[in-house]
Parts: structure tokens; C-alpha cells; sequence
């Protein structure tokens, strides 16, 4: 692979090297749920994950991963008003980490950390699609090759936002600053899809991708809660 690290291991969103898949559903712009109607609580979260979302937080995309060791998740942006939480829109289809979760991420391990994390900072290849988080347009946001699927990466990082893990906040995503250490990986963001499970990232079709980014607003202090249904159901 190559062009621009990134995604959870420094090296690109996907991989080949004869890691293989296991057959899994496909994002798609015909696949979104109908919008949820709720308010209150966030739904899905329990105590231990609710009580990591700050006070200060009026949006939060939630990640809810079908499984532990699954690639395959959805992403729903709630914002939170007078009356609770609320969703903003309908769920999308997703892809995560080849080998799903963890609480402990490592660089290079395969799977997405679970937790939740601020959104600060965005940027791509392509223009600014009207977000209101500082965008870095950079040529620079690249990748080659194929993912585990043997699918094509370019593209991906067209349009990314930056998951505060790991990273200094209030700098490009493009960044490599590590306060953690290198051992904790990095380079974790929301990107676009490119059909198939990612090395640590988040992603989802461009359309979805360039809604979202014109949704956040650093005003109402976005966070991502991220992780497997059963983890942040706890």
C-alpha cells in the first residue's frame, strides 16, 4: 500500500498481505433505517458509557457496532435539546475494524477502540463540503492499493474527520502527533467507504460522509461514541 498513513496502524484504511474477510454487508445509500424518533437518553448507551459523554456535548454520532469481533456497524448523529437527545437523521451502514473492538487498542491489532472521543478537526482531498470544524484540504490525503476485500482504497480519505484518540487536538488530521505513544496507534478517523472493513477507522459512503461533515458544529461540542452493541449497552 501507499500514500497517506492513517487509520488505526499508519498505513493506509485497508490491507492486503492475505488477511481475508469474513463476508459481511455492504454500506449502502438504499440501506438507511428509517429516522429514529427518541429523546431522553441516548438509546443504546448504558450507565458506564453514558457517564463518558460530557455534559457540555449537544452532538453524538454513535457507532454501534454489530458485534465484538465484527467489521460491520451503523452511525446515527443525535443532538441533544431542551427535551433529550433526539436523532438528527437516519441510521447509516458502516464498516469498522477487520477484527471489530477493543479496550485496549494497539497499533497495528485490527480493531477499533471503543469509547468516546471528541470531533475537532476535518479535512480531505476534496474541497470543503461546508462543514463548520476546521478543514484541512490537502493533496496529501491519499491512499493506494486494496483493502482486505481485495477492494480498491482510492477515495478514501476524500472527506475525513478526525477521532480524538490519540491525537492532538485543535491540529490536521493529518497531525502524527502520538501523546499516548506509538504503541496505542493512531490516526483514527471517520472516512469514507471503500466496501469493505477498515484497519481501525470508521467509514461511511461519501453522501453520508459529506452530511455529516456539514452537520457538525464545534459550537455544540460533537462527540463519537463508539463501540460493539454489547459494550456500550453496559
Amino acid at each position: 500500500m501507499g500514500g497517506l498513513a492513517g487509520c488505526g496502524s499508519g498505513a493506509g484504511s485497508g490491507g492486503s498481505g492475505g488477511v481475508v474477510a469474513a463476508p459481511s454487508t455492504t454500506p449502502s445509500a438504499t440501506r438507511a433505517a428509517a429516522p429514529a424518533r427518541t429523546s431522553g437518553r441516548l438509546p443504546g448507551l448504558g450507565p458506564h458509557t453514558l457517564a463518558k459523554v460530557p455534559e457540555e456535548a449537544r452532538q453524538a454520532v454513535v457507532v454501534t457496532g454489530k458485534g465484538a469481533d465484527s467489521s460491520d456497524s451503523t452511525v446515527v448523529l443525535y443532538e441533544r435539546t431542551a427535551d433529550g437527545w433526539r436523532a438528527a437523521g437516519p441510521a447509516w451502514p458502516a464498516h469498522n475494524a477487520l477484527r471489530g473492538w477493543t479496550d485496549d487498542h494497539r497499533a497495528g491489532d485490527l480493531r477499533s477502540p471503543r469509547g468516546v472521543f471528541t470531533l475537532t478537526d476535518a479535512g480531505g482531498r476534496l474541497p470543503d463540503p461546508g462543514t463548520r470544524l476546521p478543514y484541512h484540504r490537502s493533496a496529501a490525503f491519499v491512499v493506494n492499493g486494496t483493502g482486505f476485500r481485495g477492494e480498491p482504497l482510492a477515495g478514501s480519505f476524500d472527506y475525513v474527520v478526525a477521532i480524538d484518540y490519540n491525537r492532538v487536538r485543535g491540529t490536521s488530521p493529518m497531525d502524527w502527533s502520538r501523546p499516548l505513544g506509538a504503541a496505542k496507534g493512531g490516526g483514527i478517523w471517520i472516512h469514507v467507504d471503500h466496501d469493505g472493513p477498515t484497519q481501525g477507522c470508521v467509514s461511511l459512503i461519501e453522501p453520508h460522509m459529506r452530511a455529516l461533515l456539514r452537520a457538525l458544529d464545534p459550537a455544540r461540542h460533537p462527540v463519537v461514541v463508539m463501540g460493539d452493541a454489547a459494550a456500550l449497552a453496559r
